[in-house]
């Protein structure tokens, strides 16, 4: 039984390499949905059934444990999938999201300026707002999308995704944290990091593989049903010579593949 992460493109490829670094024993299938991307524009009905075809494609591969790297699909469909579709589809898989570990990290050393920036839909959900005042009510939050970064990162336009990290860098300047909700965003976090040296930037990459350990030896019931071949899969619903290109650069021993 594998480890299953799920993208709606090739920005979990990111955590998903992380996890790997943390953990790489375990067997990893990673499907990203390229063919839909982005999802950050589309209706909540819209993402919530490509992301039900997509944990029903991930069941059906032997996933185990599977991780909604998407922050916009965690924020859209996490709690429908965990509480209505599992339940009935599937009782033994178990689904997690990237929201709660970062908002987690975000609060750390009691800090209560926070930053969000992500796309579209994450944004309007408010996910990242209503988990930060769970843990702390005193925060003041800040959410703000930006449409344009992830299709930039997506064409390889890195100099453009440089000028977007510029222009919305200005609006978090008296945060004393930022969240790069987004999966693409570690992609560009060392442009935020530039331009917002005195904030803490929150990059999903550099926590979850802890995060996941931590999660693993407190459920040693999944932890045990999964193989530890250190085998791991790509899978994209659509192939092109970017998606191929960035998967060689992250994963050069691998080659990514088309779902069937």
């Amino acid at each position: 039984m594998k480890i299953g992460v799920f993208d709606s493109g090739l920005g979990g490829l990111v955590i998903t390499k992380a996890l790997i670094e943390a953990l790489p024993q375990y067997d990893y299938l990673y499907y990203g949905d390229s063919a839909h991307l982005p999802y950050g524009d589309k209706t909540s009905g819209t993402i919530l059934n490509y992301t039900l075809q997509a944990m029903k494609y991930m069941i059906a591969r032997d996933c185990k444990l599977i991780i909604i790297a998407c922050n916009t699909a965690t924020a859209i469909t996490l709690r429908y999938i965990q509480q209505r579709f599992i339940p009935s589809y599937a009782p033994d898989i178990k689904v997690l999201g990237v929201v709660i570990p970062t908002v987690e990290t975000a609060i750390l050393e009691n800090k209560t300026q926070i930053g969000v920036i992500a796309t579209n839909a994450t944004v309007r959900s408010k996910i990242y707002t209503t988990e930060l005042l769970k843990l702390n009510a005193a925060c003041k939050v800040t959410e703000i999308a930006a449409p344009e970064l992830v299709p930039a990162i997506e064409s390889n336009d890195f100099a453009a995704a440089a000028d977007i990290a510029h222009r919305y860098s200005e609006q978090f300047r008296n945060c004393q944290s930022l969240i790069l909700g987004c999966t693409h965003y570690p992609l560009v976090k060392e442009y935020f990091r530039r331009e917002l040296p005195n904030v803490s930037i929150i990059s999903q990459d550099e926590l979850m593989g802890a995060k996941l350990a931590d999660y693993l030896r407190r459920h040693p019931e999944i932890e045990n049903a999964l193989s530890t071949t250190g085998k791991y899969e790509f899978i994209v619903s659509r192939t092109d010579k970017h998606s191929t290109q960035v998967a060689e650069v992250l994963f050069p021993e691998i080659q990514i593949g088309k779902a069937a």
